[in-house]
């Protein structure tokens, strides 16, 4: 690629942030995409290509990938029932469907695939018909413990005994438990097993475990076109949403977790068993799939994508089939799906002037 077209390049990619960033919908976005050699990364709004930014379920990527790195050194396999691990207190009557109790049957594979059955304490109505996402959307912060998620869990239904064929129900209280499971294998807390599994190792300076309510490095989420303040929510997240990062660190990471930098590469064609979730992704264990269906992607231009993403507008994946990576945000916990606009937009641009 030519110095003149990565300029006309770099200028496309911009040019499609600025238009998403309207001010209105989006008030702030970064982006970052790698192919192959050509390497770019933006921002435009109230954000900066250095900008620290709430990853939210992005971060159950990193939870995977300790996982995995755990599995690696013979601490755990993915078929390893989570009462091994998990209280008899914490597990009671966690999965009771149609009047069978299955909680002794949850594996960490369950978890990680959510295929466990379990329902989403977040954005799944409680017992008074409301969610937690709703609550927290309408200005309501507020703190829980991992025993009080699954307390709320409790209170709802599951959806499907763990691994039934063909299912899959995306739940938080799946990666609360994995962050749990983390902490019993190491001895430390979950933030202490990023910091040495994965930020030490990749040397990411400005990527952390939100812990500190005072804490103002990042850029504050939007929910339309206010500031959304939830400090004491996003601390309670951890190993389900609670890490900050930038661009440039998450693409540091997430070439990372595709190359085999965290646990053995082989590993990854374990992950890719997919169950339907939300359309169009595809849940794998512990990754997504993103495949655009034929009838929005005639012509196949669009590759697919494995990664993962997040409610504020966040996301990190990985196109195998042209060695493409692309990470950001849009910020926007009213139109998360806005980000995975910019990464169609922004690789049909690569992928139209490379050579």
């Amino acid at each position: 690629m030519s110095n003149t077209t990565m300029s006309e390049t770099e200028k496309a990619l911009q040019n499609i942030l600025d238009k998403i960033t309207d001010g209105k919908k989006i008030i702030g976005s970064s982006f970052g995409v790698k192919h192959d050699n050509f390497e770019w990364a933006g921002a435009s709004g109230n954000m900066n290509i250095d900008s620290q930014y709430f990853i939210a379920s992005t971060t159950k990527l990193f939870t995977t990938a300790i996982i995995l790195n755990l599995m690696s050194r013979g601490k755990l396999k993915l078929g390893d029932l989570i009462s091994n691990y998990v209280s008899k207190e914490l597990l009671s009557g966690l999965h009771v469907y149609k009047g069978v109790d299955h909680s002794n049957e949850l594996t960490i594979e369950h978890l990680l695939a959510h295929t466990s059955g379990l329902p989403d304490y977040f954005q799944d109505k409680g017992i008074h018909g409301a969610s937690l996402e709703v609550d927290l959307m309408q200005g309501n912060d507020q703190n829980w413990t991992l025993e009080q998620a699954l307390a709320r869990t409790k209170s709802m239904k599951p959806f499907f005994a763990p691994g039934t064929s063909g299912k899959a129900h995306y739940s938080d209280a799946n990666f609360q438990l994995l962050g749990h499971i983390i902490e019993k294998i190491t001895g430390g807390s979950f933030a202490k097993a990023c910091d040495e599994f994965i930020f030490q190792p990749l040397a990411l300076k400005h990527t952390y475990l939100f812990q500190d309510l005072s804490d103002k490095r990042p850029v504050s989420l939007y929910y339309k076109t206010q500031p959304l303040l939830i400090p004491k929510a996003m601390i309670s997240f951890g190993p389900d949403g609670g890490i900050v990062s930038t661009t440039s660190e998450m693409m540091i990471f997430v070439q990372a977790f595709f190359q085999g930098k965290l646990f053995p590469a082989t590993y990854l064609s374990d992950l890719q068993k997919w169950n339907r979730i939300f359309f169009p992704l595809k849940s794998g264990v512990g990754i997504h799939l993103f495949k655009l269906p034929w009838f929005f992607n005639p012509t196949g231009a669009v590759p697919y994508f494995i990664g993962h993403s997040g409610l504020s507008g966040a996301l990190a994946f990985y196109a195998p089939q042209k060695n493409l990576f692309v990470v950001g945000t849009v910020n926007q916990v009213a139109s998360p799906d806005m980000s995975f606009r910019a990464m169609i937009k922004l690789t049909q641009a690569v992928m139209k002037i490379k050579g």
